[in-house]
């Protein structure tokens, strides 16, 4: 009797789990090096270099583990990488993966955040962030465009999206309950069956030669790392809870509720378990609380840090770091003010990231249950629809604080609506901010070349009108 041998592997398929981990750091240190242009760009850096030039990984099996992070909340670019790190290269795969993913722009935006508060009232900084904040409305309004041609597939999404942009900006209503009541309205539409409520659970259909999970270093089986990762995922994930809560109770215990480290850390620790749908949905809340709740920036400086944030590499959700950062500056209690900045920039970052960590070792094992959820694809489809309202609120409060001096409120039934007072408008700022918009939506200009633009013609406009 003969015995067949066994089929070769294709030659070129990587050998099974033969990915060195030494590799894999430097992988994601190139991926964490690249992460320019937000989660879009993000992610497809990661697709670009993991799927097509590694095969690491398969294309259904990239769009699946991109599906269950977008239910979760966060930086859905970096709970990819910690999902894929820890598929890969279990818990210290994913640990290196994430903390990668956001050190170059820690590293960054800390020392702008310095720059800004060392020299922020020298006019060659004023004029370069006052061209930076016509780049970044342009950019905004463009993400509202990105998101609402995927997800306002029908007039049922277009309804929920404008109904979140009166509840956020005539009614101020908390983003969570937003959130919420969205996820809840396409849960049970998804129940029942109705079909605009129906979502494609993809993000694009697949191109024709695209990379079969067959073909790639991990193959289609469940690594058994994570078929059998029940006691060490709950065991990871409560040494996570607590490395996460553990210093805002004890900022709370000892300092009490209105030191600014306190607040700090409550805020942005509730921010973490809120973000869906990716940092513009949750920019414009954290942007309203830390201006008229806590007092930590003006309108502006909110657009200068989200400048910061765009023109570096990281989630750009790291812009929560200069918040943190100037809301100790200004309130540092005795410490020196750079201290305090530095201070409280790292407890941000620690109580925003350190639960994406969580939620992808607490989960990730168990997502082959959530695949072919039909209710669970419906809540996320009219969250991402609400979100699109969220975004849009957020580019009309930034024009309105941007584009004119003075903005008035007029209030009647509980309603508040932002009025601005046309006689007010900043001429150079709308001519900027025109500017960019052509340059987004003609022209079709990438978003660095317009952020770099837009600084460059901020510092030409302050020397030709003695700012500098």
């Amino acid at each position: 009797m003969t015995v067949a041998a066994p089929e070769a592997p294709a030659p070129d398929r990587p050998a099974a789990h033969g990915i060195g981990f030494a590799e894999a750091v430097k992988v994601w240190a190139r991926i964490a090096a690249l992460s320019f242009g937000g989660p879009a760009g993000q992610i497809a850096v990661m697709h670009r270099i993991l799927v097509e030039e590694k095969r690491w990984i398969g294309e259904t099996r990239f769009l699946h583990a991109l599906n269950y992070c977008m239910l979760l909340p966060g930086p859905e670019a970096q709970q990819l990488a910690i999902y894929i790190g820890w598929l890969l290269h279990r818990t210290k795969g994913g640990l290196v993966a994430g903390i990668l993913f956001v050190l170059p722009g820690l590293v960054a935006i800390m020392a702008l955040s310095w720059i800004y508060a060392i020299f922020g009232n020298v006019g060659i900084v004023q004029s370069l962030f006052f061209g930076l904040k016509a780049a970044v409305l342009a950019i905004v309004l463009e993400a509202v465009m990105r998101i609402g041609r995927r997800a306002l597939r029908n007039a049922v999404m277009v309804a929920l999206a404008a109904a979140a942009f009166v509840a956020i900006f005539v009614f101020r209503l908390p983003f969570p309950l937003i959130v919420l009541v969205a996820g809840l309205i396409g849960y049970v539409g998804g129940r029942a069956g109705w079909a605009a409520f129906m979502a494609t659970g993809s993000h694009g259909k697949a191109g024709q030669h695209q990379v079969a999970d067959a073909d790639t270093a991990l193959g289609e089986d469940i690594p058994a790392h994570a078929r059998n990762a029940g006691r060490s995922s709950l065991r990871m994930a409560a040494i996570l809870l607590v490395l996460w809560l553990a210093p805002v109770a004890a900022l709370l215990l000892l300092y009490g509720q209105a030191n600014v480290f306190s607040q700090i850390a409550v805020f942005f620790s509730k921010m973490a378990v809120v973000t869906f749908g990716g940092a513009y949905a949750v920019l414009a809340y954290v942007a309203q609380q830390a201006v008229e709740g806590y007092g930590w920036l003006k309108p502006g400086e909110m657009l200068d840090g989200l400048g910061m944030a765009e023109t570096t590499p990281g989630p750009l959700i790291m812009v929560t770091q200069f918040v943190g950062f100037m809301g100790a500056f200004r309130a540092p209690g005795g410490m020196h003010p750079l201290l305090a900045g530095t201070l409280g920039g790292l407890l941000t970052t620690w109580v925003t990231f350190t639960p994406c960590f969580l939620w992808i070792f607490l989960g990730a094992p168990y997502i082959e249950a959530l695949r072919s959820n039909r209710a669970l694809s419906a809540a996320l489809a009219t969250i991402t629809a609400a979100v699109v309202g969220v975004i849009l609120n957020l580019a009309v409060w930034f024009a309105l604080h941007v584009l004119f001096a003075e903005v008035r409120e007029m209030k009647a039934l509980g309603a508040t609506l932002e009025i601005p007072v046309l006689a007010s408008v900043d001429l150079a700022a709308l001519a900027l901010a025109v500017v960019a918009l052509l340059a987004v939506f003609r022209f079709r200009v990438g978003m660095l070349w317009v952020l770099a633009g837009c600084a460059l013609l901020g510092v030409l406009y302050g020397l030709a009108t003695g700012m500098v």
